[in-house]
């Protein structure tokens, strides 16, 4: 090694070499690039399935970016164990004088990085953090008074004044949404001696056999994303979760290609801003509801009725076609989320946190302000304008969205026979039930 200082890139939830922000800053920030990857043993810790299939899809991508990156001349260092103990021995054995990354707001990723950053400060190093995970972050969209928005209608109004009061390119489109041509071959990248790529047998895991859905999407899913949407027979949806979830793809590309096409995949796009603000303007909802009166509720936590949930055998067939794909695919339909969310917190009266916690294991598009956001909304206790008394009929929800049952027989074999089994409650008495015991939960707080 000489003792010219480096740059050092660290890749998070942006693991790709297009269009990345933090990665563009650093190949023109004046030295030599190093890029660097850490299998975070306090994350991969944390999962319950060894063949938990998005370690695998990490690993996979992991392959790809270091292929990319050696194409262009340069390194990428891939480590598993703990970053507070990792990055500081890269720093130093790798003469490290620039830090950079892109932003990331979960709680953890924040003790995380205040870590790291302290650890700069006291040898001098200089580091440097953008925006890339979302289009508009923390305090860019608040109220005319100054504080957050509540309420996504208005949030989703204000970001849309946002987003073209930079103006628009000579094309249309906005120019918060322009490119950061990171993937330009002529950069500084350094090549250094570093070893191979962790395998998953090494960190206690399993290849899944699950299968990942394609970075992209034809332009007619997109254009006719508000009216193919809702049907979960259609393949209407653009099930791009999880390259957003690691960012093997650029939120402003779709944000473009969404801008002139579709104001309904916008605003599905616009609904990950809203929940990454609201996490970090309101961090309890991590543990607790968003309107904290609704932990009073009383539920009602019937575990052999969980398990009847999570196995999909609750006896209403959207419910238990959507259970019964997420457990093989992980993935369920957006629509059918909404209604499986309603059914175990207000026909079951099970505690939100039982299925978010189920989601976040089971969705390979697992995003915890996204997820907690969701489930909120479901359960009623979240940032939803509407009253927590809007409870989803299962049966009225297929009639409208599967009509024709085409969804429920490609994952309910059984429905319709002697073994698949009958209604676990009427739905006229649990709506019944959760107003009930809402409202109760609701005086207690007062």
């Amino acid at each position: 090694m000489t003792n010219q200082g480096n740059t050092l890139f660290w890749f998070r939830r942006d693991l790709r070499v297009q269009d990345n922000h933090g990665l563009y800053r650093a190949l023109t920030s004046g030295l030599p690039v190093i890029g660097c990857f850490i299998f975070d043993e306090h994350i991969l810790s944390s999962l319950e399935d060894k063949d938990d299939a998005r370690v695998t899809f990490l690993h996979d991508t992991i392959h790809d970016l270091q292929e990319q990156i050696d194409a262009r001349g340069g390194t990428l260092i891939v480590e598993y164990g703990k970053p507070e103990e990792l990055i500081p021995r890269i720093l130093d054995e790798y003469h490290i004088q620039k830090v950079y990354f892109n932003h990331d707001d979960e709680p953890y990723a924040l003790q995380r990085d205040q870590f790291i950053a302290e650890h700069c400060q006291r040898h001098q190093i200089s580091l440097y953090s953008f925006k890339d995970h979302l289009i508009f972050e923390r305090d860019e969209v608040l109220k005319k008074d100054g504080l957050p928005y509540t309420v996504f209608t208005p949030y989703a109004n204000a970001w849309k004044n946002r987003l073209e009061l930079a103006g628009l390119d000579q094309d249309g489109y906005p120019l918060a949404l322009s490119a950061f041509p990171s993937e330009h071959p002529s950069y500084p990248w350094k090549k250094v001696n570093s070893s191979r790529i962790p395998s998953l047998d090494s960190m206690g895991f399993v290849a899944s056999e699950k299968e990942f859905p394609p970075r992209e999407v034809k332009t007619s899913l997109i254009r006719q994303y508000g009216d193919q949407r809702d049907y979960p027979s259609a393949q209407g949806t653009s099930r791009l979760g999880i390259h957003f979830r690691f960012g093997t793809i650029s939120i402003r590309e779709k944000a473009r290609k969404a801008y002139h096409l579709s104001q309904t995949f916008l605003n599905e796009l616009i609904w990950r801003d809203f929940y990454a603000m609201i996490l970090h303007h309101f961090p309890h909802v991590v543990n607790g509801a968003f309107r904290t009166p609704y932990d009073q509720i009383e539920w009602r936590n019937d575990e052999d009725d969980f398990r009847k949930w999570c196995m999909g055998m609750t006896g209403y067939p959207l419910v238990d076609a959507g259970m019964r794909q997420l457990n093989a695919t992980g993935f369920m339909h957006n629509r059918v989320r909404m209604v499986v969310a309603s059914f175990l917190t207000k026909h079951l009266l099970i505690n939100w946190q039982w299925g978010e916690a189920y989601f976040a294991r089971k969705l390979l598009d697992y995003d915890l302000a996204s997820n907690n956001g969701g489930w909120q909304w479901a359960a009623g206790c979240g940032t939803d304008a509407a009253p927590y008394f809007r409870i989803f009929n299962p049966d009225a929800q297929q009639k409208k969205f599967d009509p024709k049952f085409t969804y429920i027989q490609s994952w309910l074999p059984e429905w319709g026979s002697a073994s698949y089994p009958p209604p676990m409650v009427d739905h006229a008495f649990a709506r019944q039930r959760c107003l009930k015991v809402y409202q109760e939960g609701l005086n207690r707080s007062k």
